[in-house]
């Protein structure tokens, strides 16, 4: 059930393509940064300024912009070795957000990333807690001190929930 109403069958996809997720390791292709970050689409249905937008709100447009040479036309290599383990989280966190998703699972999706760039992605993703939910799975607990609902788990059960300040005060 969604919202109290049985899923049928049909249903499936377009749940399926409402949920953007982003791992803790990213797959990229042996194409442009451009192509990765609308991966599954083609080449002629790119947004070139949605491509942009999700890209600042990832943190990686001032990368792409001011430090590789064809700028999104760049291509990764071989599962993104051209590229940093952070920078590669961050195309999989644009790519995730490309398609517009009502709900976004970011898992360790961070875990690469130094503790500047993640506060800055993360500020822009709470931005977006309006128009989506956002389900975190992080170890880092600055990653994620201004959700709504947070949820510890020990050993798969949940041991404890609230909001950060409560925990803080209350978990060990």
């Amino acid at each position: 059930n969604i919202d109290e109403k049985p899923l049928k069958e049909n249903d499936y996809y377009a749940l399926q393509k409402s949920i953007g997720y982003v791992p803790q390791s990213i797959y990229l292709a042996d194409e442009s940064i451009e192509s990765n970050i609308a991966f599954g689409y083609e080449k002629k249905q790119i947004d070139h300024k949605r491509i942009r937008e999700v890209s600042k709100v990832a943190e990686i447009h001032d990368f792409i912009n001011n430090n590789l040479e064809n700028k999104y036309q760049t291509i990764v290599g071989e599962r993104g070795i051209r590229l940093s383990g952070g920078q590669r989280q961050r195309i999989g966190i644009a790519r995730a957000l490309y398609k517009n998703p009502k709900v976004l699972i970011m898992d360790e999706a961070t875990s690469s990333l130094d503790n500047i760039t993640e506060r800055n992605l993360m500020n822009n993703i709470y931005k977006l807690n309006e128009k989506i939910t956002i389900i975190i799975i992080a170890h880092r607990l600055t990653t994620i001190e201004k959700c709504n609902k947070i949820f510890l788990l020990d050993k798969g059960e949940i041991v404890n929930s609230g909001k950060y300040e409560e925990l803080s005060k209350t978990s060990k």
